[in-house]
């Protein structure tokens, strides 16, 4: 069995960083912005953690609200990609509005959750 070493790992680090340069600029923006998102909703289970959880729908729906916005742009990213050939036919354009009338349904349902 082979040790792995911190060697392994920085040589790892290293091709994923040099691989990501390449990366469009529209999908490293989208990056972060699910970045954003997650990051937003591990705030907000951090809070509940600290403070409580009394009025819990509304953990639930800030919780829900940033992971499926993540989700949601990631699905965005996929489509958006230009190398990825299964969604060669669909314009960016076309996927945007998907991706906003999805939101808008999203966030409507969570308003709706919070009574």
């Amino acid at each position: 069995m082979v040790k792995s070493t911190t060697k392994d790992a920085q040589d790892l680090f290293h091709s994923l960083r040099s691989a990501y340069v390449a990366t469009p600029t529209n999908l490293k923006i989208i990056d972060l912005y699910v970045c954003f998102a997650v990051f937003t909703a591990l705030i907000q289970v951090a809070y509940m953690a600290l403070v409580g959880s009394f009025p819990f729908n509304s953990f639930l729906s800030g919780v829900l609200s940033c992971i499926g916005t993540a989700v949601l742009a990631v699905c965005l990213r996929i489509q958006v990609n230009k190398e990825n050939k299964e969604f060669k036919d669909l314009a960016p354009e076309r996927a945007f509005a998907d991706f906003v009338l999805c939101n808008l349904v999203l966030h409507l349902v969570i308003i709706n959750f919070l009574g």
